[in-house]
C-alpha cells in the first residue's frame, strides 16, 4: 500500500519545535496537532504550502520570516508604567490584561517585564519580529471526513 501523500482534504497529524535565528528552541510541541490540508486552519500558510504531498514519517523544516509568520514587532503596541498604576493582579510577568481603545477595539497585552519599578505591557504576538525555523515531524496523513473538511 502505498502512503497517502500530504494534499488538499487530507486530514494531517504532525508534532513540532520552533527554532530563532540562533538555534534556540522557542517552543516544543510533542502532542499531535491536527489540520485539515486546504481547508480553513490556523496553520501558517507558508508551513501548509512546505507539508504539501509529503508523507507519514517524514520531517519538513520551514524558515517563516516576520511578515510570512507573525508580523513585525511593532514598538507602539509596547507600554511601560510605574508598578504602583498596575492592579496588583497584572503584577507578574505572564499576565494578560484586555484593552479597549477609543474605537472600542479589544486587544490582550501581556506583561512582559518587571524591572526597578516598572511593569511592561506588551501587545505583540510574543513571535513578533522574530525569523523562525519551524521543524515538523509528520505522524499520520490520511483522509478527511466531510465534517472534518467542513
Amino acid at each position: 500500500m502505498t502512503a497517502q501523500r500530504i494534499q488538499k482534504h487530507k486530514y494531517v497529524e504532525f508534532r513540532y519545535s520552533i527554532k530563532d535565528e540562533a538555534g534556540k528552541v522557542l517552543e516544543q510541541i510533542d502532542l499531535p496537532v491536527s489540520y485539515v490540508h486546504n481547508a480553513a486552519s490556523d496553520l501558517l500558510e507558508k508551513i501548509e504550502q512546505a507539508l504539501e504531498g509529503h508523507c507519514a514519517g517524514e520531517d519538513v523544516s520551514v524558515t517563516i520570516s516576520p511578515e510570512e509568520g507573525f508580523g513585525p514587532h511593532r514598538p507602539e503596541l509596547t507600554f511601560t508604567d510605574d508598578i504602583a498604576n498596575v492592579p496588583e493582579q497584572f503584577r507578574f510577568v505572564g499576565a494578560q490584561v484586555e484593552m479597549q481603545n477609543d474605537r472600542g477595539e479589544v486587544k490582550t497585552f501581556s506583561v512582559s517585564k518587571i524591572s526597578k519599578g516598572k511593569l511592561t505591557v506588551d501587545g505583540n504576538h510574543p513571535l513578533a519580529g522574530k525569523v523562525l525555523t519551524f521543524t515538523l515531524k509528520i505522524l499520520s496523513v490520511r483522509d478527511a471526513t466531510p465534517q472534518e473538511i467542513a
